[in-house]
């Protein structure tokens, strides 16, 4: 049995794998790309005009790739950015506030952003865009319609104005939050003084309008009083008088009290009682 040949075949077939499995390893990580969770990657051809604007973005996971394209990854999961505010209302005076807004980029046009604005979009758009909008929205409002119900109004208004600005940079916002606004000191202090005058004059509109029903009631219940007496008098006649004092002389004499009776000795001729027990 010839063994030379059997292990000049092993060889040749270890040297061929060898040959193909070596370049591989030595260049695996440059055929290979891991995504992230929350990222989304978008391949630069080198030798194919770069990012291509048809191709779906790599999602999260493994892939492989050409080694001498590059892949670049974006953080697709919603992000936050707070920016401090200071604007000008319609009156010229300083308005002091924070504003944070929540946004992604738009999955579907990832690659225009990467081509138009690039991977530091957040400093080229989304902060001029915030600066831009508030102040074109601030400068139609006066401070003090921020502590009224236009507060709400407001901040719609600047969400769907910010909303338009980024959707056109291919980015997606998700919502506005406007907080700590300042207004100037002597402007809160003016605010104050008007709200606490507002109060006074309510409460006195209120003690007013008590006065005035507690007198309503007064007249209504003196106007009841004056009816029934007018009633009163009007059906009792001298006539009935006197009648209703024989009555009561009748009662009297029948009665086992002692008294005197002097029969019709007043001045209106009814019966006098001049004593009894």
């Amino acid at each position: 049995m010839n063994v030379q040949p059997q292990l000049n075949g092993r060889f040749r077939g270890l040297l061929v794998a060898l040959v193909v499995l070596l370049p591989v390893l030595i260049f695996w990580n440059t055929l290979t790309v891991t995504i992230p969770s929350g990222y989304a990657g978008l391949v630069f051809h080198t030798f194919g005009g770069g990012v291509d604007t048809t191709e779906a973005p790599m999602m999260s996971g493994f892939h492989f790739k050409a080694p001498w394209n590059k892949v670049y990854e974006y953080e697709i999961r919603q992000k936050e950015r707070m920016e401090n505010l200071s604007v000008l209302s319609s009156n010229l005076l300083k308005i002091e506030m924070d504003m944070t807004i929540f946004y992604q980029p738009n999955l579907a046009s990832l690659a225009k952003l990467e081509i138009e604005r690039g991977r530091n979009y957040e400093e080229k758009v989304i902060t001029p865009a915030i600066r831009s909008v508030a102040r074109e929205v601030i400068a139609k409002y006066l401070p003090e319609e921020f502590n009224t119900t236009k507060r709400e109004e407001i901040q719609l208004e600047i969400e769907r104005e910010l909303s338009d600005k980024l959707g056109n940079n291919y980015i997606q916002l998700n919502d506005v939050l406007i907080r700590n606004i300042r207004l100037p000191r002597t402007l809160e202090e003016a605010i104050e003084r008007k709200l606490q005058q507002e109060q006074e004059s309510l409460e006195y509109e209120f003690r007013i309008e008590k006065a005035s029903k507690e007198a309503a009631r007064k007249r209504i219940e003196a106007e009841g009083i004056r009816d029934f007496q007018e009633i009163v008098s009007s059906g009792i006649s001298e006539e009935l008088l006197k009648w209703k004092g024989i009555e009561a002389t009748a009662e009297l004499a029948s009665s086992t009290n002692a008294k005197v009776i002097v029969i019709g000795s007043g001045d209106d001729g009814l019966p006098l009682i001049l004593g009894g027990n």
